[in-house]
């Protein structure tokens, strides 16, 4: 068998029992955290748009959208992988080379489980293969170096667990994977440079583009077998050579995954954490601050602190301030936390802000390299105008996979993210279809997902 049909094997024997029971409840948590980040992202701007646009190009209403309506399945999965990501305050997994989320997926997995009328377990099954098959991929076959965007593992797992969804058998299964992967491999400019709304949209363009190819699979359409090893195919193109045996895979990577504590990309939290303990143990001031200094692991230097990916220090747009170490470091200075309230952008023009982040000083650590990604080690040194020099080192922050969230940590995050769009009676009962969402239908949680609304949009749900 080819690759890609070996894959397919393992998705197609995969079943709900084959998740341990720790494996179930931690990607519930998952869940729970990811519709939180889905929530949050209901009055944003551009989400807003493309909101407008499915109304005006249509679709069969088949899947619901977060937040009101009902529309074709691509459609709804573009949207609500949109809704997950937009924030950047969704779960990641961190390999050595590569960084993905997995929780992007939920969006896709939801809309074709709607679409299939199946049960809270067949869409368990399927997310966590999803977040088995996206992990596993970031281990062994990393693009980012090669000029690719992990959203490129990503059609991967999008097709993989739609297909699972529809129940497509072995040969269409592998067609849906060969579709997709063939198709959508997208470049890492999009999180390079200056950073345009494409940052939070990549994936979901992707995934509306798998879930299209798994239909297309389930009424015979083919695709290219030798996706992974074949002439011009992933690995030559894009990856590099690797191997994988599916048939000794398990499902467990989901328990591997870290939830964001704040609003910011993956590799600030400890930083972001070890600043914020030093602002509480010394009281120091913004005025009182000659220059801070952080010393960092060098992935986090290249994407966030001004390293091979782009300088850091213009930050003028929600995109750009999410991924700025020097600004993140300074508002959370500043306001003492970092949440969607602090991309506001009379939040980001602010002359405190804008003037503070220009004092912040990132530095590459070999040191702390190496201990990446069991760890996320940094140094923040804050030098006064007096003279002194506070200083403090952190390796982990809560939500880490050595410190992971409890469910009451993870619903008081949801409830924080969504107050605005349901009321709390509403928000309980997202929260308890959740929870047992192995002994519920699916569309008991699309159901009430679809009573969200943005108080501040003129759209209206149908």
């Amino acid at each position: 068998m080819t690759q890609v049909e070996q894959l397919s094997e393992f998705i197609v024997k995969t079943s709900f029992t084959d998740i341990s029971d720790r494996g179930v409840s931690e990607l519930k948590i998952r869940v729970l955290d990811t519709l939180g980040c889905a929530l949050g992202a209901l009055n944003m701007e551009t989400i807003r748009s493309i909101r407008d646009q499915i109304e005006d190009f249509g679709g069969s209403a088949q899947c619901t959208l977060i937040g009101g309506s009902k529309t074709a399945p691509d459609r709804a999965a573009f949207f609500n992988c949109a809704l997950v990501r937009y924030l950047d305050f969704n779960d990641s997994y961190l390999a050595k080379s590569e960084t993905c989320h997995p929780s992007d997926n939920m969006g896709a997995v939801l809309a074709a489980a709607e679409c299939a009328n199946v049960s809270g377990r067949d869409f368990l099954t399927a997310l966590t293969l999803a977040y088995q098959i996206e992990c596993r991929l970031s281990e062994v076959a990393p693009v980012r170096n090669r000029g690719f965007d992990h959203v490129t593992l990503g059609t991967y797992s999008v097709s993989a667990s739609v297909s699972k969804i529809l129940q497509l058998d072995q040969a269409a299964t592998a067609n849906a994977i060969s579709i997709s992967g063939s198709a959508y491999n997208a470049l890492r400019v999009t999180r390079t440079g200056s950073l345009s709304h494409w940052k939070g949209l990549a994936f979901a363009n992707m995934a509306a583009g798998a879930t299209n190819a798994a239909f297309l699979a389930m009424l015979g359409v083919t695709g290219p077998l030798e996706i992974f090893e074949g002439n011009k195919g992933f690995m030559e193109s894009i990856a590099g050579p690797f191997k994988m045996d599916w048939s000794v895979e398990n499902l467990e990577l989901a328990t591997r995954t870290v939830i964001k504590k704040y609003n910011a990309e993956i590799h600030s939290q400890s930083a972001i954490e070890c600043d914020l303990e030093l602002r509480r143990e010394f009281g120091f001031t913004p005025e009182d601050i000659d220059h801070i200094e952080i010393d960092i692991f060098d992935v986090a230097y290249k994407i966030i602190g001004g390293g091979e990916e782009g300088l850091k220090t213009e930050v003028f747009t929600k995109e750009q301030a999410d991924h700025s170490l020097p600004y993140l470091i300074a508002v959370a200075l500043l306001d003492g936390e970092v949440t969607p309230s602090q991309y506001t952008q009379e939040r980001i023009q602010r002359v405190d802000v804008q003037s503070l982040l220009r004092k912040v000083i990132v530095h590459p650590s070999k040191k702390y390299s190496e201990s990446f990604p069991e760890e996320l080690p940094c140094k923040v040194d804050v030098y006064l105008c007096g003279g002194q020099m506070l200083s403090r080192e952190q390796r982990t922050y809560p939500g880490f996979v050595n410190s992971p969230l409890s469910w009451n940590a993870v619903e008081e995050k949801f409830h924080r993210l969504s107050e605005e769009c349901a009321d709390s009676g509403l928000r309980n009962s997202i929260v308890s279809a959740i929870m047992n969402l192995d002994q519920i239908p699916i569309a008991e949680l699309t159901n009430l997902l679809g009573q969200v609304r943005d108080p501040g949009s003129k759209w209206k749900a149908a």
